[in-house]
């Protein structure tokens, strides 16, 4: 059993359901995803480019598509929103899938916003994508800039709707600013070793020692240009370096999953972060390919254990200690 801690599927099903399609994830995804053995995951809502000019038109369109898809795919997908949820979901062999915000650039400043999304299901939230908007910083904004008032203020309004508060994307300064204003664990979903891979999406040493003495946790991530800077290193074995460099500085208890898949995304959007004509790790082209990963650990000398731990244990936990 995995559970996937970041996925965008929700982008395809999105843009299938605007050109007339329907029963998206059981005819492109639900299989891969079973081979895989991945059984729940975080579908995040992502604002993806070209569609950043309007971001809350985007996230509408986003919400209305996952409302349709849902009512084709409910006898084998349950839209969860409680450990309880997933329980029963287990239970009913269903696939569970909570709802994430990937950015919240489409609430501009009202933080209102966040709890009209939590009504609907969300239940984790990251301040931005990539980009710099009225809360924070993503990577590619200015590096001087942190959290706003404002962004301090949803943190603050995530912690009250105990939803899972994502540090992924962030800039440097917005992680430090998040960290001083938080008071309930954080997670980095899908983010790799900077001590592995120097690229800004990476965490350094000290921002992995902080998200375990909160105890939070990280999502290793499979797109190849966090895995390594070259190309013939981008593997899978090198994957599981980062996971085994996350045990040494945070403990095992603080590792996870958030593979970041891309293969079904087109070429708009992937041009928008990524810069080379492939974007997996190799070994880990698409979701069911997953399970090769607790495969490889297991090889590297993690035990069974700690490969359970890593595979859902610890989301599961975070799941239950922070939405209930």
């Amino acid at each position: 059993m995995i559970f996937d801690g970041h996925s965008d599927i929700l982008t395809d099903v999105t843009i299938r359901t605007l050109s007339g399609e329907n029963d998206i994830i059981r005819k492109y995804h639900l299989d891969k995803l079973k081979r895989g053995k991945i059984s729940g995951s975080i579908f995040v809502m992502w604002i993806d480019p070209p569609f950043t000019d309007d971001a809350f038109k985007r996230s509408v369109q986003i919400v209305d598509s996952i409302k349709k898809e849902l009512e084709y795919c409910n006898d084998s997908v349950a839209l969860v929103k409680s450990y309880k949820d997933v329980e029963k979901a287990l239970e009913q062999n269903k696939f569970y899938v909570f709802i994430g915000l990937e950015g919240l650039s489409s609430i501009g400043d009202n933080i209102d916003l966040i709890d009209y999304f939590y009504d609907f299901g969300a239940r984790h939230a990251s301040l931005t994508w990539n980009e710099e908007n009225t809360l924070a910083t993503g990577v590619k904004g200015n590096p001087e800039r942190g959290l706003s008032e404002i962004g301090k203020k949803a943190v603050r309004r995530i912690n009250q709707k105990r939803m899972l508060l994502d540090v992924s994307h962030l800039n440097d300064r917005s992680f430090w600013d998040v960290v001083n204003e938080t008071d309930k664990p954080i997670i980095a979903s899908h983010s790799n070793c900077r001590a592995l891979c120097d690229v800004p999406r990476n965490l350094t040493d000290e921002q992995l020692k902080k998200i375990a003495e909160f105890n939070g946790l990280v999502g290793v991530n499979s797109f190849n240009q966090f895995v390594h800077r070259d190309i013939e290193n981008q593997t899978i074995e090198m994957l599981v370096r980062h996971a085994a460099h996350m045990a040494d500085i945070m403990g095992i208890d603080h590792v996870a999953i958030g593979m970041d898949y891309c293969d079904f995304l087109d070429d708009s959007s992937m041009s928008s972060f990524s810069t080379q004509e492939t974007s997996y790790t190799k070994g880990l082209e698409d979701a069911s390919r997953t399970y090769m990963f607790l495969d490889e650990m297991a090889k590297a000398g993690f035990t069974k254990e700690d490969i359970e731990k890593v595979a859902y244990k610890n989301y599961h936990r975070i799941i239950k200690n922070i939405i209930g």
